[in-house]
């Protein structure tokens, strides 16, 4: 199955329409068991997690993935409750639309910080949208992290311990 990879940063419109990257797109369509030619795929936005300045979009199968995983905690644990909640109440379903684009809703453009331009992120089984000063600024201090603990050297090595099995 394909996954979100790359970076493309668009407009969005006086609406709130804003283009997903093609390559998104088709990953979206994969994921959607609904969807087929002539159909435009639906999908979850998930907002409003804690320390997030960002939206993170899922397949209709990776969000099912996810609530599957959920649904293996024991039923009524607080971690299970925790995770329901904020999973299924601060997110919304969407669908692009024939043109390629969703509508970002008011709030959810708001929670972001989202006003003219949006930056699209894959994260392979999901993908973000940010602001893309924001993005910027998280990026770089995810590399000032990444060089005060020698993180990168330390992730590079467990990739390639797993590749050695």
């Amino acid at each position: 199955m394909r996954r979100f990879r790359g970076e493309a940063e668009n407009k969005v419109d006086g609406k709130g329409r804003v283009s997903i990257p093609a390559p998104f797109r088709r990953v979206l369509e994969e994921g959607d068991p609904d969807w087929s030619d002539g159909f435009n795929p639906n999908f979850v936005l998930v907002y409003g997690r804690r320390n997030n300045k960002c939206l993170e979009g899922y397949s209709l199968k990776s969000m099912n993935d996810v609530d599957n995983l959920v649904s293996r905690l024991p039923r009524y644990s607080k971690e299970r409750e925790i995770l329901e909640r904020l999973l299924n109440s601060q997110s919304i379903y969407a669908q692009v639309d024939e043109n390629g684009r969703i509508v970002l809703p008011p709030k959810l453009r708001q929670l972001a910080k989202i006003t003219s331009k949006a930056m699209f992120v894959g994260m392979g089984e999901k993908f973000q949208i940010w602001e893309p000063d924001s993005y910027q600024e998280d990026m770089e201090l995810m590399e000032q992290k990444l060089s005060e603990n020698n993180l990168e050297e330390e992730i590079y090595s467990h990739l390639d311990d797993k590749e050695k099995l």
